[in-house]
């Protein structure tokens, strides 16, 4: 009877100490998400917003460059808008596995749109960064030439934007294996 109680209690103890690291995993999964909202949202808003002008001759003959003009900035932009969004609307699961740190359905569910959205992420971001090494470097075998020497401010903002986007990425990484782990131990 009395090795039974000393079972039992050692399992109680043990569960506690699941659910306490499971419930520490859960507010980190929260923090890391609401982390990866601001990257995203930074982001996006930054690539966005990007635009600068250049007199050319005159005041009548000008150099523009816009993040739109480049398909793959729109991507950018587009890519990190939606992984923001689901961000945002996933910050209820996260609350609710604070909640019931035991919930492994929605802990799966979470890992895999997770692994959706990173892939999505980290193709926005690598082709965005393919097109802000060409311009800051240019291609002479393409005779595609640097314009960041005359478009500063752009290729400052679109450097930036990807500093963020990247960052984001990272997050994600680690979100996806605190998830895992936490789905591990319950």
């Amino acid at each position: 009877m009395k090795d039974e109680v000393v079972v039992i209690e050692e399992n109680s103890k043990a569960a506690m100490q699941r659910r306490g690291m499971n419930k520490g995993a859960s507010i980190m999964d929260l923090i890391f998400r609401c982390v990866a909202i601001i990257g995203t949202l930074g982001s996006a808003i930054s690539m966005g917003t990007t635009n600068e002008t250049l007199p050319f001759f005159t005041q009548f003959i000008r150099f523009k460059a816009q993040y739109d003009d480049l398909p793959t900035f729109t991507f950018f932009v587009v890519a990190n808008s939606v992984v923001c969004a689901y961000l945002v609307l996933s910050i209820p699961l996260s609350i609710v596995h604070i909640i019931r740190s035991s919930a492994r359905y929605t802990r799966l569910v979470l890992i895999l749109l997770d692994a959706a959205m990173l892939a999505l992420l980290t193709a926005g971001a690598s082709a965005a960064a393919a097109i802000v090494y060409l311009a800051h470097k240019g291609n002479a075998r393409a005779n595609w030439f640097a314009i960041c020497q005359q478009f500063n401010s752009f290729c400052e903002h679109t450097s930036g934007s990807l500093i963020g986007s990247f960052a984001s990425v990272i997050v994600f990484i680690l979100l996806i294996f605190l998830s895992a782990t936490a789905l591990a131990r319950s």
